[in-house]
């Protein structure tokens, strides 16, 4: 194989036919987003968001400047993040996003995905369209109370837990208490180069900083500074200002739940609906608390809390505590385009199946819907497991089905006969279309005895053809072994390694030349599945 290789993400089986179906540009679909991401459709997106507000630019930039200075040994060796920062000033520079929860060692392997397409498509932006500047922006999900979610990562095989009771925003958590987790990931890790300098860029993150915000802040910096990649923590108070519009709208109006209802039909009718679009879609925010706000009657209340208000309370809480309202999966990407000079939305499959339950909603609320741009992604093979699926007569390509029918085209190929028995099916199909026909001629109720006959028949060679096949699977029993090995090499419990695998696993292996190998691979506007193969 060479050293990249590139599958249609339809024929890589693991994404859903909505996701397919945008990628094909399908007629159904092209009602729920303005543009696709070609090159024309961003040239129109930079012509609409040109009017973006030179006092949002300001306090854009006068906030990521704060923000940055939280960090140990602030700007150092970040001369590529502080000048894109302040380009952000400028009214011809552009963002491209992407958003991820605070995952502790940064979680599975698609959060680097992620970012590096961001990074990808902002170079590749600047190529097309050099007169502009354009800014990759990592937004940082720090608002988020599910911990379950991102208080493990999976490796080698084993599971590894920061175990601790956690309420409220998990951007406020106290990082502290993942030492024990970052010894138990070094064992696991072992000695080398690589293995000492992630543990300790782990430590430096956790044990440094007081918040979780702030120590994801330094380690996705760490990884991704150097090529320029801005990051946000959005839970802050100037930020929220800007977003106050936008939050009225929700609480007063319920413009989201009014402004869904056509997306969620045509997504209904041909797929599923992708998010539950509540009347009020935002949460209020306090220390180690963020309950839903629920409306009954003239009155706003807290769930599972004696709290509520009355409209003028709540307008007065709005306006002089915004930081307390925070978002759900349904208004964060409104909020996202308020704050940020932002073209396109780099995301999974799952959210950019969200994101297009919104558009109408975005209109409503007047705020421009951005191109959508299903990340990359990529499986990544090594000498050993490429050498191992020649030798089966197997390129890695081919894994990507169920291992039962991986292991039954290996049986059909390798078989002394096919044992699907097409030529036989085809033979007895033949001989029933010849007594249908003597039926015809002779008696016309016998129609029915023969095909009663012929699917006796058909029904037997179907149970001769599995029999034969499971013949032929316990004669290859070792090559069956090996089959199955290897598919769970590559797809660990048959998932994704970039749903599954943590990205240290790798970076021990390869180190540096892992991200270079990703930089290099990544093409974000191809759509297709890479086979990355790793020296």
């Amino acid at each position: 194989m060479s050293d990249v290789d590139c599958l249609p993400y339809r024929e890589a089986h693991f994404f859903s036919d909505l996701i397919c179906d945008y990628l094909d540009q399908h007629e159904n679909l092209k009602e729920l987003y303005s543009r696709f991401p070609y090159k024309a459709g961003f040239r129109e997106q930079i012509r609409e968001k040109a009017t973006f507000p030179q006092s949002s630019r300001d306090v854009l930039v006068a906030t990521l400047h704060q923000q940055y200075q939280r960090l140990n040994d602030p700007w150092v060796g970040i001369s590529e993040v502080k000048k894109n920062i302040d380009a952000l000033a400028d009214p011809n520079t552009f963002t491209v996003t992407t958003g991820h929860q605070l995952n502790i060692f940064t979680g599975p392997l698609y959060f680097i995905y992620k970012i590096v397409t961001t990074i990808k498509l902002s170079q590749q932006l600047k190529e097309w369209f050099p007169q502009y500047h354009f800014v990759p922006v990592y937004w940082m999900a720090t608002e988020d109370h599910d911990f379950e979610e991102i208080n493990h990562i999976k490796h080698y095989g084993g599971r590894l837990v920061w175990d601790r009771e956690s309420n409220g925003a998990v951007g406020d958590l106290d990082p502290s208490g993942l030492k024990a987790a970052i010894d138990e990931l070094a064992e696991h890790l072992g000695p080398g180069t690589n293995a000492t300098y992630l543990i300790d860029l782990f430590r430096r993150s956790y044990e440094r900083h007081s918040t979780l915000a702030d120590a994801t802040l330094y380690l996705a910096h760490e990884l991704f500074g150097e090529r320029g990649l801005v990051i946000i923590n959005a839970d802050n108070p100037q930020l929220k200002k800007q977003a106050i519009p936008l939050f009225k709208n929700d609480l007063l109006e319920h413009i989201s739940l009014q402004n869904t209802a056509m997306s969620s039909a045509v997504l209904g009718k041909d797929y599923f609906e992708q998010v539950l679009v509540r009347e009020i879609n935002l949460f209020y925010l306090d220390r180690n608390f963020r309950e839903r706000i629920e409306k009954k009657e003239d009155k706003w209340y807290l769930l599972n809390t004696a709290t509520s208000f009355s409209r003028e309370e709540l307008l007065k809480e709005l306006e002089s505590q915004p930081e307390k309202f925070s978002p759900n999966v349904v208004l964060r990407p409104m909020y996202q385009e308020v704050l940020l000079p932002n073209l396109a939305y780099i995301g999974g499959g799952g959210e950019l199946a969200y994101w297009l339950q919104l558009k109408q909603a975005f209109q409503a609320n007047n705020i421009v819907f951005p191109l959508l741009v299903l990340r990359n992604s990529a499986l990544i093979v090594n000498n050993k497991q490429a050498e191992k699926a020649e030798k089966l007569g197997f390129s890695p390509g081919d894994f990507f089905k169920p291992l039962h029918e991986i292991q039954k085209d290996y049986v059909q190929q390798h078989a002394p006969v096919d044992p699907e028995l097409e030529p036989y099916e085809k033979k007895l199909q033949s001989i029933f279309n010849e007594l249908e026909e003597i039926a015809h001629l002779t008696d016309k109720s016998m129609l029915g005895a023969v095909n009663a006959q012929r699917q006796k028949q058909l029904n037997g060679l179907e149970k001769l053809r599995k029999k034969l096949i499971r013949a032929e699977k316990r004669r290859k029993a070792d090559e069956m072994e090996r089959i199955e090995r290897l598919f769970y090499e590559l797809f660990p419990n048959g998932s994704l390694q970039e749903r599954h695998d943590n990205f240290a696993v790798y970076y021990k292996e390869y180190g540096p030349a892992f991200m270079e190998k990703l930089f290099e691979s990544f093409r974000p506007l191809d759509f297709c599945f890479s086979i990355v193969k790793m020296d």
